[in-house]
C-alpha cells in the first residue's frame, strides 16, 4: 500500500523557518521524482518544488527560489522541504507528490 505521510507543518512568524518531511512507503521511492505542492484557501493547488530520483536536479517555483530547498534521502525514503524566510503568502496546506500518489498534507501558517 502506497503511503506518503507529511509532517513538520505548524505556525510560524514571518521570517521564520520550518522543515517539512514526507515519509514514503509502498513503492520504490528512489525511482520517482518527488514534488511538493501547496494549496492556499480559495486557491488552486500549485507546484512548489521538484527533485529528481538521484537528487541531481532540483527546481522551484519563482516565488520560493532562494528561500526553499528540496532534498531527499533515498535510504530513509523521505523527501524534505526546508523553508526559510517564511512569508504570510506561504500559508497553505503542503502536499508531497510522487506521480499519481499524494500525501494528506501538512498545514503551514505564517502570521504575525
Amino acid at each position: 500500500q502506497v503511503q506518503l505521510v507529511e509532517s513538520g507543518g505548524g505556525f510560524m512568524q514571518p521570517g521564520g523557518s520550518l522543515r517539512l518531511s514526507c515519509a514514503a512507503s509502498g513503492f520504490t521511492f528512489s525511482s520517482y521524482t518527488m514534488k511538493w505542492y501547496r494549496q492556499a484557501p480559495g486557491k488552486e493547488r500549485e507546484w512548489v518544488a521538484s527533485i529528481t530520483q538521484s537528487a541531481r536536479i532540483t527546481s522551484y517555483t519563482d516565488s520560493v527560489k532562494g528561500r526553499f530547498t528540496i532534498s531527499r534521502d533515498n535510504v530513509k525514503n523521505t523527501v524534505y522541504l526546508q523553508m526559510n524566510s517564511l512569508q504570510p503568502e506561504d500559508t497553505a496546506m503542503y502536499y508531497c507528490n510522487a506521480n499519481l500518489y499524494w500525501g494528506q498534507g501538512t498545514q503551514v501558517t505564517v502570521s504575525s
